[in-house]
């Protein structure tokens, strides 16, 4: 194996938290930004070579037959970050979506919104080399690896798409709210029944399929040591999805996931996300239960400013 001090260093480097390119867009503003390829260092690739080689056995023994047909699709170099403009000129014709780059966090509504655009925000910094199972903020693999694959197949694009719809209807119900506090009140509600449907299912989903339990959350596609614990772990509870369960079920992100949900098929998923807005349109995400996730103020403000 490579050691640190042997890799020769190109750029400056593009690692998570540590990028000067990225530090400059925020302090500018820019949340949509462009990949600077040049700018990543030798390190950089040595990251994503072994996180993809590592993880190519775990994907063909756990992941759901869209994600590894996807992954086929893409053609990702397991050697060498990819330029998003090669993933896209791969993923576009196939469903519509492609990813786009950002600087970092991007706010709650312009993150559904984009989605509901076909568009995938995506990080392009990468982890550090040695910190592979340490992930302070999503990286380009977790977002190309772990995400972009899904979004080859057309049922489950379309259910992103409706996802992003979910978003606008929130803002279209709380408008109609005069009362300042009551408004922010359902809103967060509305937040985190939202937040946590999409954690359960396409971060930390697992599908049935005629082998057995299949992956197919990108929290889990790009985790080396949970995408096995999440399906074999005696101790993980797995029940099959209910949508009254889910949003009302907080979470942590500091640990592997006690509690995971199954669903039958990406038409099941679309469905359940069918039934999640005709449930907010009813008022039935207004008292969902507290705790996480916590609404910030950036969310917030990026609903309020939609309204």
């Amino acid at each position: 194996m490579v050691s640190l001090p042997d890799l020769p260093r190109t750029g400056t480097g593009l690692t998570t938290t540590e990028a000067p390119f990225i530090e400059e867009a925020r302090r500018k503003g820019e949340l949509y930004i462009h990949q600077p390829y040049e700018l990543y260092s030798e390190e950089n690739h040595e990251a994503w070579r072994r996180l993809y080689a590592r993880m190519m056995p775990r994907w063909e023994r756990y992941a759901t037959e869209p994600f590894l047909r996807g992954l086929a699709c893409l053609r990702l170099d397991p050697n060498r970050i990819p330029r998003l403009a090669e993933v896209n000129r791969a993923l576009a014709p196939l469903t519509g979506f492609r990813a786009r780059a950002v600087s970092g966090y991007i706010p709650a509504f312009l993150f559904f919104d984009c989605l509901r655009n076909r568009e995938f925000p995506t990080t392009i910094t990468i982890r550090r080399l040695d910190r592979l199972d340490y992930l302070p903020e999503p990286d380009i693999f977790h977002d190309v690896a772990g995400h972009v694959p899904m979004h080859t197949d057309p049922a489950f694009a379309r259910t992103l798409v409706r996802f992003g719809d979910c978003a606008h209807t929130a803002v279209e119900l709380v408008s109609t709210v005069r009362d300042r506090d009551e408004k922010i009140r359902r809103l967060k509600s509305i937040f985190r029944a939202l937040a946590r449907f999409f954690w359960f299912t396409v971060e930390f989903g697992l599908m049935r399929s005629p082998e057995g339990l299949k992956v197919y959350g990108s929290g889990l596609l790009s985790s080396y040591g949970e995408i096995a614990h999440a399906v074999e772990a005696p101790e993980v509870q797995r029940y099959p999805i209910r949508l009254e369960w889910v949003i009302n079920q907080a979470f942590e992100i500091d640990h592997y996931q006690p509690l995971l949900f199954i669903v039958d098929s990406f038409d099941h998923l679309f469905h359940l996300v069918d039934r999640l807005e005709r449930w907010m349109r009813s008022g039935k995400l207004d008292n969902v239960a507290p705790c996480e996730p916590e609404m910030n103020e950036q969310d917030l403000e990026s609903f309020l400013q939609a309204a």
